[in-house]
């Protein structure tokens, strides 16, 4: 068995309590001990903190040069706080991959990995994610490969496989694109991996320039008739004031319709000289809700898998049953912070095979935090994803 991890909350918040008054100075929480970030001679590929937070003074990316990331052990989002100005004259980008005959497409940082490839006597693997793409054959047939869903659904091709839609408008709390599924083959194709997602909060002013852009598109896969991509990620901006007429694009499949699409929050005291051009339109959603982080954040754990208990934020949680196991197991869920009867939903993924999927309730108002088992059947000799979400 592999070492474990927490996988990200995703429930909608009511956003009651949320709301600074506009008034007061906002504060992007930013110590400013990670300094100035600047692209501005070539371009560069930052490595994520543990905890996916840059903790910057004032971010610099300049016209033709690329911001890019490289995620952590945890595959947290990317936060980028700032204590002053964030100016984005060229490209900052958290886009999945696409799948290949070899590998899933990784999802970029905070985002979900695509389904692996079928192989000779192996079948290919589901997406991962709460929108994967079920894996399929490389067709645009009803048996074909689905895509991963985000915000939006994709509409074609019209398969059953298409992954299911998730999240909120609010992108509280933050989480990326679902991953495609991969397809039969001798070899098959890997799924395209979901958009990553990005937070940029500023003390003062966040300006997106024109012909610059921020980017968290999901991976493009096609293969034979299969339409199989990544969903888009996840785009949000918090600052008192947001300018400029810069592109922020979200699109599933790499810009394609054959994905579900992202989302994309903007959240700003004066939007005076906010003209962005939002790809795809429809998916954006512009406020006031000056918070970055609410304190406390509902967060759900997995604290045991298959009889080896599993310490938080220590790492994906990868099981793989030896033979001569009993299939039949269990998975310890922990809810925090919800204050009330929480429905959850177990979902098991392996390399190669179906997915499968266990709900329960767990009654976070009687106890904070509270604990529920869940019997599953895991499949011997096969790694296995196990992640948990709300439903």
């Amino acid at each position: 068995m592999n070492t474990p991890l927490r996988h990200a909350l995703l429930v909608l918040l009511a956003g009651v309590g949320l709301l600074a008054a506009h008034g007061q100075a906002f504060d992007s929480g930013s110590t400013g001990a990670y300094g100035a970030i600047n692209v501005t001679t070539a371009d560069v590929t930052l490595d994520v903190p543990a905890d996916g937070i840059f903790h910057a003074t004032t971010v610099n990316v300049a016209a033709g040069r690329t911001l890019r990331f490289r995620a952590n052990a945890l595959n947290t989002p990317v936060y980028i706080l700032a204590t002053g100005d964030v100016t984005v004259s060229g490209n900052i980008r958290v886009d999945g991959e696409p799948g290949t005959q070899t590998a899933a497409g990784r999802g970029g940082p905070g985002g979900f990995d695509g389904g692996t490839p079928g192989s000779v006597g192996t079948p290919p693997g589901d997406g991962k994610g709460p929108g994967a793409g079920g894996a399929g054959e490389p067709t645009a047939n009803q048996d074909g490969a689905g895509s991963g869903s985000y915000a939006t659904r994709p509409g074609f091709p019209s398969v059953p496989r298409h992954g299911g839609t998730y999240g909120s408008a609010l992108l509280i709390p933050l989480a990326g694109g679902s991953g495609g599924g991969g397809t039969t083959g001798t070899p098959g194709t890997g799924g395209g991996g979901g958009g990553g997602a990005i937070l940029i909060a500023s003390n003062t002013r966040i300006t997106v320039n024109v012909s610059a852009g921020i980017f968290a598109l999901g991976g493009y896969t096609v293969s034979g008739g299969a339409y199989h991509s990544g969903s888009g990620g996840a785009i949000r901006l918090v600052a008192p004031e947001i300018a400029g007429n810069g592109t922020l694009n979200a699109s599933g499949g790499a810009g394609f319709f054959d994905a579900g699409d992202g989302r994309i929050r903007v959240d700003t005291l004066n939007r005076s000289q906010l003209a962005f051009n939002f790809q795809p339109p429809g998916i954006t959603a512009i406020g006031s809700l000056m918070l970055v982080f609410p304190s406390p954040l509902p967060r759900l754990d997995i604290t045991a898998a298959a009889g080896t208990a599993i310490a938080v934020d220590s790492g994906p949680v990868l099981v793989t049953l030896p033979f001569g196991s009993p299939a039949t197991q269990q998975v310890k869920v922990r809810a925090q912070d919800f204050g009330q009867v929480v429905p959850v939903r177990v979902v098991l993924t392996p390399d190669s095979g179906d997915t499968r999927t266990y709900d329960v309730e767990i009654n976070n108002a009687a106890a904070n935090p509270a604990e529920a088992t869940v019997d599953v059947e895991l499949p011997v000799n096969t790694r296995t994803a196990i992640a948990v979400w709300t439903r």
